[in-house]
């Protein structure tokens, strides 16, 4: 509708109405001051006008939800956890995706030889591991423990264990004033009536805890005390619940690439390594299983201990790799490598218990006082008591064969008896042994273990792991072409999705041993260690008959029994004689090494003005 308008009759528009018109119906108009009308009452220019008047609203809505939010997050844990939640999550879940893809694309590509494929794929595993680190080292706390894990699994990349190592010593310290609010809140007294002296500096931390020394004033000892971090617990449950869902997320969208099993273990282990109580029974009850023992290993004694204060004698010693301290002592590296692999052998195959977090940290040595019943001038300080795992008798007879069977030459009896073994130990297929082998002994695979000759490596390979020659550059390439192909990969992480979280460990403390033994620049053959680890098999099947055969003395009749007693006794006695001719032979030659290189040094240095 048009009318007229103004004195000059010009045509117009109707004024605007006071509605308009939607789909969802009539709608009242808010009525705004004109841009001259708001300059005039103002005195501002109409675009600074509108520009502040229409920017308060918003600027308002967004003062008040982040003063909430902040009220929120200081006040409200729920809240605080879910904020924390996403963002840790996310760090975590893009390293893991992003990886994986970058696996993908690597693995589709093609190289021009075999030597470019291997680089191609070095190089995605440390832009990989990098990734997960960068995401472990922001989130901190117990993602510092799992990329220590990550660290010690000897069947990962070398590129991922490299990376990873860092992590022992990415720890932030708790600060003095909380752990003086952690003594009253778990002890319920301060730190100077508890200790007459005690240092605010820490001289250790850990991803869980960290250690003082201070002078207990009951016991008037100097003393190693170890505290948790405050907020550990805070955070606990919520980060162990993001890596599940975040490695199920990864299991979803590339179910080759399965790593569920580190949340599993994660979730099952951490709160036993936070609980210190259960820490210092752990310690007594394997400081009694070595007590009629002839060892050289010492546990500190435990003198009193909550869930996140530990109290405990202190020891003062180096690592037991210092090889300074070592010849400064006058300690022999040779015996200290065979110790070690005494202790941990009498833990696995004999009282079927053991320590489930070993590294170079948790041991020191010292040198052995005058009432020491260590049968050397040393004892082996084992620390940190936090995780030990249990292996149920079928387990540990069964691993203990499989054992035996690598020692034993090559035959198809053999072969036979190592794939069987594996399978019962590990869950171990024909396809994944040669892998699980490999993993087992730090070697590439004996002879027979690939059953269609792949990856035969252009060298002759050992019968039993006593054969195993010092690594040449043959092998070395061997094992950088097999981490280079895609197929070996997967079956690794295969493998380490099928065997139990206890074969796990074992593999830690079968590459601690290994890795020390190398570290302490031994003379002996390096399957010396591996004998020390045969007699414990030995020993543990030879006491497995003798119970099978006293429970069974019904079945067999009394001649029976000792019939298959007489058997398996010779049978065990035999093996173990075999074993310590060998011992005896290899220590003899290592004494021959050490004899030539001292002669050859004393030579040398007298040609020397």
């Amino acid at each position: 509708m048009l009318r007229r308008f103004g004195a000059h009759g010009r045509l117009a528009l109707p004024p605007r109405l006071p509605f308009h018109h939607s789909r969802d119906g009539f709608h009242f108009r808010q009525r705004l001051p004109s841009r001259q009308h708001s300059s005039q009452t103002t005195g501002l220019p109409p675009e600074r006008y509108f520009g502040v008047k229409r920017g308060l609203p918003f600027a308002a809505v967004l003062l008040v939800l982040g003063g909430a939010g902040c009220v929120a997050y200081e006040q409200y844990q729920p809240f605080r956890h879910s904020l924390l939640a996403i963002v840790r999550c996310s760090r975590v879940a893009t390293a893991a995706i992003l990886g994986v893809i970058d696996y993908k694309l690597t693995f589709a590509r093609n190289y021009a030889s075999e030597a470019e494929k291997a680089q191609g794929y070095s190089q995605c595993h440390t832009r990989s591991a990098k990734r997960v680190l960068k995401a472990l080292l922001a989130n901190g706390g117990v993602f510092i423990k799992l990329g220590q894990h990550m660290a010690s699994l000897i069947v990962l990349p070398k590129e991922w264990r490299d990376t990873m190592r860092p992590l022992q010593d990415k720890c932030d310290p708790t600060s003095y004033e909380d752990v003086e609010a952690l003594f009253l809140s778990d002890m319920g007294q301060p730190i100077t009536e508890l200790f007459e002296d005690f240092d605010p500096t820490p001289i250790g931390v850990a991803s869980l805890a960290q250690v003082h020394t201070g002078k207990h004033r009951e016991s008037g000892k100097k003393v190693a005390v170890k505290l948790q971090h405050p907020n550990l617990a805070e955070f606990c449950e919520i980060d162990m619940e993001m890596v599940s869902v975040t490695l199920s997320w990864v299991k979803r969208w590339f179910p080759e690439f399965e790593f569920t099993w580190l949340g599993e273990e994660m979730r099952e282990n951490l709160p036993k390594e936070m609980d210190f109580v259960n820490e210092a029974q752990n310690a007594r009850r394997a400081a009694a299983n070595f007590a009629n023992v002839s060892t050289s290993l010492y546990i500190p004694e435990v003198i009193s201990a909550t869930k996140r204060v530990l109290i405990m004698e202190y020891i003062q010693g180096a690592r037991v790799d210092d090889l300074v301290f070592l010849e400064k002592e006058g300690i022999d590296t040779n015996s200290v490598a065979l110790e070690l692999a005494s202790i941990f052998g009498r833990m696995v195959f004999v009282d079927g218990w053991f320590h489930a977090d070993p590294h170079p940290g948790n041991l020191l040595i010292r040198r052995a006082a005058r009432d020491s019943r260590s049968p050397y001038n040393f004892e082996i300080v084992l620390l940190d008591h936090g995780l030990y795992f249990d292996m149920d008798d079928q387990l540990r007879i069964n691993y203990s064969k499989w054992w035996l069977s690598l020692i034993a030459r090559t035959s198809p009896k053999t072969l036979e008896d190592r794939r069987k073994y594996a399978e019962l130990v590990g869950n171990i297929t024909s396809d994944l042994y040669p892998v699980f082998e490999a993993a087992i002994t730090g070697r590439v695979a004996l002879e027979g273990a690939w059953q269609d000759g792949s990856y035969s490596g252009g060298f002759d390979r050992a019968s039993s792991i006593i054969d195993v020659p010092p690594f040449s550059e043959a092998e070395s390439q061997a094992i950088r072409n097999a981490v280079s192909n895609e197929g070996v990969l997967l079956s690794v992480l295969d493998v380490l999705r099928r065997i139990p979280r206890r074969v796990v460990m074992v593999l830690k403390l079968n590459d601690l041993t290994r890795s020390l033994d190398h570290a302490l620049a031994t003379t002996h053959s390096s399957a010396r260690i591996f004998l020390v680890t045969a007699k414990y098999c030995v020993a543990a099947v030879w006491q497995d008959d003798y119970r099978r055969i006293r429970r069974g003395m019904q079945m067999y009749g009394w001649l029976g029994s000792v019939r298959c007693l007489v058997s398996c006794w010779w049978r065990y006695a035999k093996a173990y004689a075999t074993l310590t001719t060998m011992e005896a032979i290899m220590d003899i030659r290592a004494s021959l090494i050490r004899f030539l290189a001292m002669w050859h040094a004393s030579i040398l240095a007298k040609r020397l003005p």
